[in-house]
């Protein structure tokens, strides 16, 4: 039974032929055996057209559903014209009436149905008597009632066919399409991370590099004067590159792997609470710098302590880069009821930084960019540029819930 489904889905033309074909030898048949002692030979010969047209119709019904309803039409007429009373090939009408109400276009459908209502009133009127006695209106009535259920109900069979396909095709557009958001969607993340990945690499690299080579200038400026510093110069750059290459291979092997945690985070990133530690690391370094902490200090939101760590980072990282020798800077922290202050400036060489901000210095600006980048990520305001008189400041409010 199941190759026998499987052909007849593969093969629907052959099956409606080999329909079409037996429709044609029981129509011969009943001709034949009905019509013999018939004295009317005219009708015999005109009813042969019309049962081989009404067995094309079933044959090309799925081919042309619109064209084969027409020509079943046209038959029907022709039936009615020229005096050719209905055979068991007149089956055909209520099969293409079932094929255009279930994949033909919608005008077929609805002129199939107008068609179907009004063939049963046309025949009786037609050929009014039985057996060369007229019927009764009753008797008419009910013939004509009996004839149209069964094309009303093909029509409704059909219809609601295409009704069900319709909304299957619907289903499984709205699968694919669904389907299609979630791979953009994934890809969306994806390059979202990879972004944010990105940052971190840059902070990580900018702010350890530029550490290292400050302290290999101050281990080559005092090696033969005073070895102790010099030793522990090296003892710093050799620390800090220890760091930068853990925190590297961190965000490299997120790379490597690309699955996520469901928190969105991959290891324990840097807090507010860490500032203190960078900024011990950057006098280390030599450069002098004010620290202070406004408000009372409490538990803030991971995404905005991170940001408040990397824009201290970034910003004493330009200020080593591109304040000059003698550069000092001050870090105010200031904690309000509903976000956290930032205030980053220096003293040094303010036409330096502001060619840094638009790219010149840095060769592309990346450094500031980013920065831009994570206060806009939590729905925080940057504001950077020179301070009167000279100098750079960086000043950035973070709320503690981002902006709708």
């Amino acid at each position: 039974m199941q190759r026998l489904y499987d052909f007849i889905r593969r093969h629907p033309t052959g099956v409606d032929c080999f329909w079409a074909v037996f429709l044609l030898g029981i129509s011969g048949m009943t001709i034949v055996v009905g019509d013999m002692g018939r004295g009317d030979r005219a009708e015999r010969i005109a009813i042969v057209p019309v049962v081989i047209a009404l067995c094309v119709v079933v044959a090309l019904r799925r081919r042309a559903p619109e064209k084969m309803l027409l020509l079943a039409i046209a038959t029907g007429v022709a039936q009615l014209v020229i005096g050719v009373r209905p055979t068991i090939a007149n089956f055909a009408m209520l099969v293409i009436t079932f094929t255009v109400a279930t994949v033909g276009e919608r005008w077929a459908s609805r002129l199939a149905l107008a068609c179907s209502l009004c063939a049963a009133g046309l025949s009786q009127l037609r050929w009014p008597e039985q057996e060369g006695a007229p019927r009764g209106w009753v008797e008419s009535v009910f013939l004509v009632v009996v004839m149209t259920v069964p094309f009303v109900l093909a029509w409704v069979l059909g219809d609601s066919m295409r009704t069900r396909r319709a909304y299957f095709d619907q289903l499984e557009e709205r699968a694919a399409r669904l389907e299609r958001e979630r791979e953009a969607q994934s890809k969306v993340a994806v390059a979202a991370e990879r972004a944010r990945i990105a940052r971190e690499l840059h902070d990580v690299v900018a702010h350890n590099v530029s550490v290292m080579v400050v302290q290999a200038d101050g281990a080559a400026y005092v090696m033969d004067a005073a070895p102790d510093q010099a030793r522990q110069a090296l003892e710093t750059i050799s620390s800090t590159g220890r760091q930068a290459l853990a925190e590297m291979r961190r965000l490299l092997g997120v790379l490597r792997t690309g699955d996520a945690p469901e928190t969105g985070e991959y290891v324990p990133q840097p807090d507010v609470g860490q500032i203190e530690d960078l900024i011990a690391q950057v006098r280390a370094a030599g450069l002098a710098v004010d620290f202070k902490i406004e408000g009372t200090p409490r538990p803030l939101p991971s995404g905005v302590e991170l940001t408040a760590y990397r824009i201290v980072q970034e910003a004493l990282t330009n200020t080593r880069k591109h304040g000059g020798p003698n550069a000092g800077a001050s870090v105010r922290l200031v904690y309000f009821d509903d976000g956290l202050g930032l205030l980053v400036e220096d003293d040094g060489r303010g036409a330096a930084h502001e060619l840094y901000e638009d790219g010149g210095a840095d060769g592309a600006g990346h450094g500031m960019i980013g920065m831009r980048e994570r206060v806009g990520m939590v729905g925080g305001t940057l504001d950077a540029g020179p301070r009167p008189g000279g100098g750079f400041r960086i000043s950035a409010l973070l709320p503690l819930k981002a902006a709708n």
